[in-house]
């Protein structure tokens, strides 16, 4: 029997127990293929529910594997060129040693041909000879000089293109990753325990991103939502001892908390069972029953039961004996 009514220092009121929902849907569009899951079976935290069409990600999958491969070759091809150039710089800088030695023999022989021309013991043309040598070979040393410049330039472009290549290394690992993510979405797991209340589709169907599959209930989070007028809500603070009677099981007493007070009233709530309550503004509660309670019964859990919630206002006033916690073995 439903209790009429404890006194004075309790209040009550009627409500229905509700448990979190929560919806199993598609992260991508696509067609599904398999659903694991039928209404009613209980699953548990990331258990496969569903899987999702991959062909499409299996080739870009086998073409971002591809661009991966491409992409290191080219890293390699790229770090050969810069060893090719710092070759070059070593040939380059040991013909400029050659140039300069040549210089250098150049004008000191045309020092000893400028000394030997005032004694008139040598030709205007070849003192005219041992010149153009030497401007030939300044005109030479310039020359090898600018090859190294050069091919310290080509070193720097080298180095260039092996950052750009170990970029394209890391952009197809980059699309390879998100490849993945998007292969593991493909599966639909549970985001936690609970029992399948709907299947949404049916494999075969395509789904729009955001597509529901699967309503889940987790039945680890129950709670009962009941209403109180505003002359009495600001007496119940949250954590007060709520006892619960389900109209279908008044055997038993579930003990629960107050979880939640709402902060603005309503009117007339559809739920309130009497005309006169119903004329009253009523604040939002929610009690929540044990998480540890819930485990062990489980199996007996339901959603949409009514009954009433019965809250003690007075601290110092003891539950009555039909009152008295008493749940299932």
């Amino acid at each position: 029997m439903k209790p009429t009514g404890p006194g004075a220092g309790f209040v009550g009121g009627n409500g229905r127990i509700e448990a979190t929902e929560i919806d199993v849907a598609t992260t991508l569009p696509g067609r599904v293929i398999e659903i694991f899951a039928n209404e009613g079976d209980f699953v548990t935290a990331d258990q496969p529910l569903a899987q999702m069409q991959i062909d499409s990600l299996d080739a870009q999958k086998d073409e971002a594997n591809a661009q991966y491969r491409q992409a290191l070759a080219a890293v390699t091809s790229a770090e050969a060129q810069v060893a090719v150039r710092r070759s070059d710089v070593v040939a380059a800088l040991a013909i400029v040693g050659q140039r300069e030695s040549e210089l250098d023999s150049m004008k000191r022989r045309l020092v000893r041909s400028e000394q030997v021309s005032l004694k008139g013991a040598l030709t205007p043309q070849e003192l005219d000879d041992d010149r153009a040598s030497a401007k030939t070979a300044e005109q030479a040393l310039a020359a090898a000089k600018a090859q190294v410049a050069a091919d310290n330039s080509a070193i720097d472009a080298a180095i260039a293109q092996v950052a750009g290549s170990n970029s394209g290394v890391a952009a197809a690992q980059a699309t390879m990753a998100r490849i993945e993510s998007d292969l593991r979405d493909c599966q639909l797991k549970s985001p936690r325990s609970g029992r399948v209340q709907y299947r949404i589709a049916q494999p075969g169907e395509v789904l729009a991103s955001g597509g529901k599959v699967l309503n889940l209930v987790d039945l680890s989070d129950v709670y009962m939502t009941f209403f109180l007028p505003e002359n009495v809500v600001g007496k119940v603070p949250l954590g007060s001892d709520v006892r619960i009677i389900l109209d279908a099981a008044s055997q038993y007493v579930i003990p629960a908390k107050v979880s939640y007070v709402a902060s603005t009233a309503q009117f007339t709530p559809k739920t309130v069972e009497t005309a006169s309550e119903r004329q009253k503004l009523m604040f939002r509660v929610k009690a929540q029953i044990s998480h540890e309670l819930l485990l062990k019964h489980l199996k007996v859990v339901k959603t949409g039961l009514p009954g009433m919630a019965w809250l003690k206002l007075d601290p110092s006033a003891e539950w009555p004996k039909e009152l008295e916690i008493k749940v299932p073995e």
